[in-house]
């Protein structure tokens, strides 16, 4: 039975596992650093695609997280990843912003609104009814239709906002198709994202906090799974589903090694932050 001493190299999960709120988890930082002083090979997934990596490396420094933007890896970036080995050069209608149609321009993909090839949905703050109703259209005559994301909300200073899924729905309801999603928990962000650190199911885990996106994906491509309660799911929420995680943590903070919990220890005592 393959254990965490198996695993090589990590997939994790932003939200909820690594920050909250903007506020760094309980050993999150000292993971990282961990797995960049040993050479660990890791990759921090989202399904959010409004923010290019560089974008999401500036926004997790201010929370005092350092992760390179080589090591971030969006949906918006598996979507372009995806469609490349689909269709390269091809042409899209994008409904999305800067972390998307980045990705797709980086992927050689060609955004127009005239004949596209693809509609491709992403997250996006200014939602346009002219450019949902181009995209039902576009789709009603042969266009191929992508999300970034099944996501339906997301979150905002006021409260929920609606996000990529509920977009999607509204134009599936009119058209009567529903996209191919390509983000979590569609198994394979996580191919994609094993493709880009070189890494094997057989000695990647992935770190989560969610069961019906990072854990079942995590199972479905498979990893090794941790769930983390820093996040969305509880105990009360593992028993709502059929499948298990391989390990429950309360926090990243047990992943550490037991040389870093007694550096991080002796800090502590003297006063010290964790560099």
């Amino acid at each position: 039975m393959r254990t965490r001493a198996d695993i090589e190299c990590w997939l994790t999960d932003m939200d909820g596992v690594l920050v909250h709120e903007n506020t760094p988890v309980r050993g999150a930082a000292e993971l990282l650093q961990q797995w960049r002083d040993q050479g660990t090979p890791f990759l921090v997934l989202t399904n959010n695609s409004i923010f290019t990596p560089r974008d999401l490396s500036a926004r997790l420094r201010t929370s005092g997280l350092v992760v390179p933007e080589g090591a971030i890896w969006t949906s918006a970036l598996a979507t372009a990843d995806f469609l490349r080995s689909q269709a390269p050069g091809a042409s899209a209608f994008v409904i999305g912003e800067a972390g998307l149609t980045t990705a797709l321009h980086e992927a050689g993909f060609i955004m127009t609104e005239t004949d596209p090839d693809y509609v491709v949905v992403g997250e996006t703050r200014n939602y346009s009814f002219e450019a949902i109703t181009k995209a039902i259209r576009f789709i009603a005559g042969g266009a191929r239709f992508i999300a970034t994301n099944p996501d339906a909300t997301g979150p905002s200073a006021d409260g929920v906002l609606p996000a990529t899924g509920a977009i999607s729905a509204l134009i599936t309801k009119a058209i009567g198709k529903e996209p191919y999603v390509v983000g979590k928990p569609n198994p394979m962000m996580f191919r994609s994202a094993l493709n880009r650190i070189g890494a094997h199911s057989e000695n990647t885990g992935m770190i989560g906090d969610r069961m019906d996106t990072d854990i079942v994906a995590g199972i479905e491509a498979g990893l090794h799974t941790v769930l983390v309660l820093t996040g969305i799911s509880d105990a009360a929420e593992i028993e709502r589903y059929p499948f298990r995680p391989d390990e429950v943590l309360d926090s990243v903070a047990d992943l550490l090694s037991d040389d870093l919990i007694e550096a991080e220890g002796a800090d502590a005592a003297a006063g010290k932050r964790p560099a």
